[in-house]
């Protein structure tokens, strides 16, 4: 096939053209900046609201994978360019360009519209790819982890320095990214089902405790991390300072506190992918593992 995806040149995507590339794939990939040389894939100069440029990725595409989106912004409209106008830009290209297959990456965050401007976003770019005539597949991944991502990074270096802070008690699922990659590859197949709206994780039974999910990081780091569950008002105070002190830069956003504050983020068993679809084939333990070895080789960690 050759599938056009947008979001490549981050985390997910990233995983996703190493993915498809491996299964035989062809890609055309949107980025905003020019990219290193690579067979197989066709880089896309433009971003989301470059309409020539989305014209262009999406010629003679048998698919699309929608991976790019905002997950921090500074406020509402941040979340709104980001995450709705640019999905209605991708379904219109898509739609005008003949491309029949779209596969959507949202969010869990989109179960709880009122909870944070970012889950509010993933709904409303939800309720476009509903209406969009097209043969949709909308993922909602749970906290996503494995080698490259700089954002679970961080509960990495706190397991290695022997204190974890965590969100209320809780529960939450998590998938590797790889078991990620290939699920959305395998949506984006002609003969796979449509219209489907998909939980996916890692295949453990109503997740992980936020305190389990603590010591299993230690576990692949080295450590017996110290566990704090943080109330929801102190993570709100160290959004603030986060970014009284990194600014644009900062990991904790107060958007993001709401959202790790909540008690459930576990993937729905109803919304889970067809059998025949897909499977989750990687152990968290082992993924975690790996993924901090990955970290160490890199000097992240």
């Amino acid at each position: 096939m050759r599938l056009a995806i947008t979001g490549g040149t981050g985390f997910v995507g990233s995983h996703v053209i190493d993915s498809a590339l491996a299964a035989g794939h062809s890609i055309a990939a949107l980025a905003r900046r020019e990219q290193p040389p690579r067979d197989g894939v066709e880089w896309v100069s433009g971003d989301l609201h470059d309409r020539d440029a989305l014209e262009r990725l999406v010629d003679s595409a048998d698919g699309v994978i929608h991976v790019a989106g905002v997950i921090s912004a500074p406020n509402a409209s941040g979340f709104e360019l980001g995450n709705v106008a640019g999905t209605l830009s991708m379904l219109a290209a898509a739609t005008a360009g003949g491309v029949q297959r779209f596969v959507h990456v949202s969010s869990l965050a989109a179960r709880e519209p009122r909870l944070s401007l970012y889950g509010a976003s993933k709904q409303r770019a939800e309720e476009l790819v509903h209406g969009s005539g097209l043969d949709w597949v909308i993922v909602r991944p749970p906290a996503v982890y494995g080698p490259g991502d700089k954002e679970t990074l961080e509960l990495f270096r706190m397991a290695r320095l022997g204190l974890m802070l965590m969100p209320p008690r809780g529960h939450v699922s998590v998938i590797h990214v790889a078991d990620l990659a290939r699920l959305l590859l395998a949506a984006a197949q002609y003969a796979a089902p449509s219209h489907l709206l998909i939980e996916a994780d890692d295949g453990k039974p109503h997740g992980w405790t936020h305190r389990e999910f603590a010591r299993a990081l230690g576990r692949a780091v080295g450590t017996k991390p110290t566990i704090v569950s943080s109330p929801g008002i102190l993570l709100r105070l160290a959004a603030r300072a986060d970014q009284l002190f990194r600014g644009p830069k900062a990991k904790l956003t107060v958007d993001r506190a709401a959202y790790f504050s909540h008690r459930n983020w576990v993937v729905e068993p109803k919304r889970a992918a067809p059998a025949e679809l897909w499977r989750p084939m990687i152990n968290t333990i082992q993924g975690l593992g790996d993924t901090a070895k990955w970290y160490r080789d890199q000097g992240w960690l």
